[in-house]
């Protein structure tokens, strides 16, 4: 008997030095402060199932109406499908990232992968850049050039930045949540940390879409060192026409011409593209669809909003936009590759944040309003929601995907968006 409690004795220490070491492992994983190069290297056989499961997509019929008001159209799909399963290759997307440098490092126990490009240029102002959904890193990759090398894109040497991207939690290479709690907010917080970390202490941030809600997160911790933000999405919506778009009431009278036109455009979004957002924000755990078809997921993804879809499709019937087929199906099977179509949408259900209310900034935001955004921001709602304006531009062309769609454009409006702050 005393033999037996000996060996239960050391058997409950032994037990107890392994859950320490485990602790200890565990805290040593989430406390590692390193920087990893990271190299894009996707199997062949994930590409060949990928083929496999185009062609084996079970197709409806096609939709009642002319337009696509019922969504995106089955010609559509498919030709893109045809494109996808035949023509497309991968890796031309794959070489193109690993001629850029990219990263990981641990944060808050989550890896964050990103790209970081310095400039050969003096005094190259930090900037970090956050994509939005259906977005990822793909959207950022033709203004690293601009932005890094000025002179080599009709800028000049003072206008350099150094360029950092990262990849949402829950998006491409970064490490997916698995426990709730990677909102904006700590999203923003963890942006901080990365900046820190890279050794700048000065820097300034940009981002659209959800990108915007995390810069203006940042914007809001006022971190030492974070000298001012830009986007392309501003959140600059008054209470009383948020109000009345929610609740489908009249315009508020008096607005001006600009305001008039966000106001249909706003409303139109509010009756026709908040579908996926509000599925996602609600139920992001029951879109297995889109999960395990990829067509299912590019669907979902060119159906974003509708000025984007007509632009997407008009490239997908051969027509030359901003956009190319490859472009649009390098961010698809992106997500398709990395299996985030599910961890993606959960930021929606995280976060409690209203897109379009002003959120009370106050350091310098410099605010680019596309036309062919959600909502082209009315400069006199602009300058209400950031009493630190130093810069606005009204422009004549792009959308919601303004660094992907129009990179030249882009690159020009952050060297004036920041010029005052170098």
């Amino acid at each position: 008997m005393k033999k037996t409690n000996q060996i239960l004795v050391s058997t409950i220490i032994l037990s107890a030095l392994v859950a320490q070491g485990a602790l200890s492992s565990a805290q040593n994983a989430s406390s590692d402060e390193s920087i990893r190069p990271f190299h894009v290297n996707i199997p062949k056989a994930k590409l060949t199932d990928l083929k496999r499961r185009i062609l084996a997509t079970q197709w409806p019929e096609r939709e009642t109406v002319n337009d696509q008001s019922q969504g995106v159209q089955l010609a559509t799909i498919q030709a893109l499908a045809q494109y996808w399963a035949t023509s497309y290759d991968w890796q031309k997307c794959e070489a193109k990232m690993n001629a850029i440098p990219q990263f990981i490092t641990n944060i808050d126990g989550l890896d964050i992968h990103f790209i970081h490009v310095k400039s050969k240029h003096k005094n190259a102002l930090p900037i970090i850049i956050t994509h939005g959904w259906p977005g990822s890193i793909i959207e950022q990759l033709k203004i690293i050039g601009p932005l890094t090398d000025p002179t080599a894109y009709g800028g000049k040497a003072e206008d350099a930045f150094d360029v950092v991207i990262p990849s949402l939690p829950g998006y491409g290479f970064s490490g997916k949540p698995t426990a709730t709690g990677w909102d904006p907010q700590h999203i923003a917080r963890a942006w901080v940390v990365l900046m820190k970390r890279l050794g700048y202490t000065r820097f300034v941030a940009q981002g659209g879409d959800w990108g915007n809600a995390v810069t203006e997160q940042m914007a809001l911790l006022t971190p030492p060192g974070l000298l001012g933000i830009h986007t392309n999405m501003p959140a600059t919506v008054p209470a009383d026409v948020a109000k009345a778009l929610q609740y489908n009431e009249p315009q508020p009278s008096g607005l001006s011409d600009d305001e008039k036109h966000a106001w249909d455009q706003l409303d139109f979004f509010y009756k026709h593209g908040l579908g996926y957002a509000n599925e996602m924000a609600n139920r992001p755990q029951t879109l297995y669809g889109i999960q395990d078809s990829p067509i299912g997921l590019a669907a979902w993804m060119l159906d974003h909003d509708g000025v984007s879809l007509a632009l997407m499709t008009r490239v997908i019937n051969g027509e030359s936009e901003g956009l190319t087929k490859d472009d649009i199906l390098d961010n698809i099977t992106l997500y398709w590759l990395t299996s985030t179509a599910t961890s993606s949408a959960r930021l929606y259900w995280e976060s409690k944040l209203a897109f379009f209310a002003p959120k009370g900034i106050t350091i310098p935001v410099a605010v680019s309003a596309f036309p062919d955004e959600l909502y082209q921001a009315p400069k006199s709602w602009t300058e209400r929601a950031y009493p630190k304006l130093i810069y606005y531009n009204k422009l004549n062309k792009g959308g919601h995907f303004a660094a992907w769609e129009q990179p030249q454009k882009f690159a020009e409006e952050m060297r004036a968006s920041f010029k005052t702050l170098r």
